[in-house]
């Protein structure tokens, strides 16, 4: 039997950036899933199915940590890494109380991702 090849969703607005994260992901034997936009991943079915969230806080329409909280409030816990441009404290410290399992402020390096993507699969 093979082992399980997790999916994992990545949500940014910026282009760059997601196929980026995808490629690092698909070097490393996982299954990713890229979306433009919070909403076009509340609407695919993949969001029922992935194993583990990366979001960017700040996108048009609905932030990271309010995906988040959406899923949160829909009963779907996905372990969620949020990644961000613009890190401040204050955001840190009310994603991670919310559960948020990560947040990384870009640019960050593919061992930092890695290793939040493997901490996050394992809880």
């Amino acid at each position: 039997m093979s082992p399980k090849r997790f999916l994992i969703s990545i949500v940014d607005d910026d282009t760059l950036v997601r196929e980026a994260i995808a490629g690092l992901l698909r070097a490393y034997g996982f299954v990713p899933e890229a979306f433009a936009s919070a909403a076009s991943f509340l609407g695919s079915e993949i969001r029922h199915r992935t194993d583990c969230l990366i979001a960017d806080v700040q996108m048009p329409g609905m932030s990271g940590i309010e995906l988040f909280g959406q899923l949160v409030a829909s009963g779907e816990t996905v372990p969620t890494i949020l990644v961000t441009a613009y890190a401040n404290e204050r955001d840190r410290r009310r994603a991670l109380k919310a559960g948020v399992q990560s947040y990384l402020p870009k640019p960050f390096d593919e061992c930092q991702l890695l290793a939040c993507v493997r901490a996050a699969l394992e809880t």
